[in-house]
């Protein structure tokens, strides 16, 4: 696949290792790609840096990875050249309650799967790598392939499809807990969100 990742922080930089290594060609956005060079060339030739929009248009596939206070801006500015792709939406809005519990910012009633959806509503959506701690991405998805759960949702039949292959890809095992609109296990204060578990252990958790 032709895969683009928007924001090469904590989860777009082991993700796009995963991909390469598993034969997809892939396109780092950043504000500024020049800084990605020391990351993005010992990777091969399957991976290039680009600005935002220019990996947009390139891929078939992009992933959403920017800092959930960057994510609004970002999606009004690319909407269009997102439009017909596969957005994988891996960004978390992340809040800390008066108790000291994470919490989503967006509020009760309202996951970010369906925020998503609503601000591109001619991309295919799915949701996921958003619950589980970015630090163990690389190491649980090489060290221990195939063992650990990863959560999904989405409503659209195709993107579930590319997204739970990108998911195996990855090195972990796809656990669909539903809609868009069904997925707050994955957001903030979720049933799923920080925990590393089987794919047994995400369903029991969520009550699948």
């Amino acid at each position: 696949m032709n895969i683009g990742i928007l924001g090469a922080g904590n989860i777009g930089r082991p993700l796009g290792r995963h991909w390469v290594a598993a034969g997809h060609r892939v396109t780092f956005g950043s504000r500024d790609p020049g800084r990605l060079a020391p990351f993005v060339e010992p990777l091969g030739e399957r991976a290039r840096a680009a600005t935002y929009a220019d990996a947009a248009r390139a891929s078939d596939v992009v992933l959403l990875s920017v800092p959930h206070p960057a994510l609004d801006d970002l999606l009004e500015q690319l909407a269009g050249p997102l439009a017909g792709k596969t957005v994988i939406d891996a960004t978390s809005p992340i809040g800390v309650s008066e108790d000291g519990l994470f919490v989503s910012v967006l509020g009760p009633g309202t996951t970010r799967g369906s925020r998503t959806a609503e601000r591109l509503p001619d991309s295919p959506l799915a949701r996921a790598f958003c619950h589980f701690p970015d630090e163990l991405l690389w190491s649980r998805g090489t060290g221990q392939r195939h063992f650990w759960g990863m959560g999904t949702a989405s409503d659209d039949p195709a993107a579930r499809e590319v997204t739970e292959t990108l998911v195996r890809d990855a090195g972990f095992v796809p656990v669909h807990v539903g809609g868009l609109v069904e997925s707050a296990a994955l957001d903030p204060g979720g049933a799923l969100f920080g925990l590393a578990s089987t794919a047994a252990g995400l369903r029991a958790a969520a009550g699948l």
